[in-house]
């Protein structure tokens, strides 16, 4: 196989993932080569079928949180060519499961960042685009959550962990990188869904089309964003002219997002008509979920970004999307 040293090679960590598998279509588009690295804890092999025929494409497997293995993933990255970025989505996006176990997310949310961005100043890499969270504010009530909103007191140890991957990245800039975008997600939503409420709760009426059981009362208020609008909105910042050398970004939908109640009726509608849905108790769904959120996007807007769809566009098309995924026949009347 011949390779040019000069071809500019994007690596993306998590490459097995949700977002990752819809990012990687968008670089091979733009004729990047494009290295997709996973431990397939979360992600699957199968996601990255339609890009097996692609000569731009490689997938290595392996565990970036382990420094070895970090290490001789960028060493064989680079015999591609001439590693450009690295884009960093590796990580735990199992909230619950942080929270019964936090080595998880020290490893899986935090180790990751650290490695990568260890292996990046050994091989020379100096543009990175980071995966963060919305998580990282922490319960601001319906106070609006901008970039500069503060103080940042994330209750998840994802959102911690995010947090500290973020001030890891941001020290990295002054040191060895020249590029650091700290992309904070909403909820993002479409396919291949692996974990989320509208999974959740379609699975659950595939076990039982009777009922379907919400955590919360119902009343949590979420923005959502389609991930090929988060695709597009993380590539229109790349390409921005860069007022400072790490920029902070949230990026999401204009609007205030939906009720977790109003997810569970188009869900049944969706899937099982005439369902009952038991609403539980308390405004959260489970210990270190933020009910409530505004979130604002005024800078991205400001750069002349917007998403094509708004929260409740988002999650009807992810909803029939993951129907799709999930083989559940028909399309019920909303």
């Amino acid at each position: 196989m011949e390779q040019s040293a000069l071809s500019p090679v994007s690596l993306v960590t998590g490459g097995a993932g949700f977002i990752a598998v819809n990012l990687i279509g968008r670089l091979l588009a733009e004729r990047k080569r494009v290295v997709a690295a996973d431990n397939l804890s979360l992600g699957k092999l199968e996601y990255l079928d339609p890009f097996r025929s692609n000569p731009l494409f490689h997938f290595i497997q392996t565990d970036v949180a382990d420094r070895s293995q970090c290490d001789d993933l960028f060493r064989r990255a680079a015999l591609h060519g001439t590693l450009q970025e690295v884009w960093h989505l590796a990580a735990n996006s199992d909230i619950p499961a942080g929270l019964a176990d936090p080595d998880i997310d020290l490893k899986d949310t935090f180790r990751t960042t650290f490695e990568v961005i260890r292996s990046m100043k050994a091989h020379g890499v100096r543009t990175l685009h980071f995966a963060s969270s919305s998580a990282i504010y922490g319960d601001h009530g319906e106070s609006p959550l901008h970039e500069e909103s503060g103080p940042l007191l994330p209750i998840s140890n994802y959102g911690a962990m995010k947090l500290a991957s973020e001030a890891q990245a941001s020290a990295a800039g002054e040191s060895h990188l020249d590029v650091v975008n700290l992309f904070r997600f909403p909820n993002v939503v479409g396919v291949p869904a692996t974990h989320g409420v509208l999974l959740d709760f379609v699975r659950k009426l595939k076990a039982d089309p009777r009922k379907l059981d919400v955590l919360g009362d119902g009343t949590q208020r979420k923005a959502y964003l389609h991930v090929s609008d988060l695709v597009d909105a993380m590539l229109f910042v790349r390409a921005a002219t860069r007022p400072h050398k790490v920029v902070i970004m949230n990026i999401g939908p204009v609007d205030e997002g939906v009720l977790v109640g109003w997810i569970a009726k188009q869900v049944v509608a969706r899937v099982s008509p005439g369902a009952a849905i038991q609403l539980g108790s308390g405004s959260k769904g489970w210990i270190g979920d933020v009910p409530r959120f505004h979130y604002r996007v005024d800078r991205l807007q400001a750069l002349g970004w917007r998403p094509r769809l708004d929260s409740s566009a988002a999650v009807l098309r992810a909803l029939e999307e993951i129907a799709v995924q999930e083989s559940v026949a028909g399309k019920g009347n909303r």
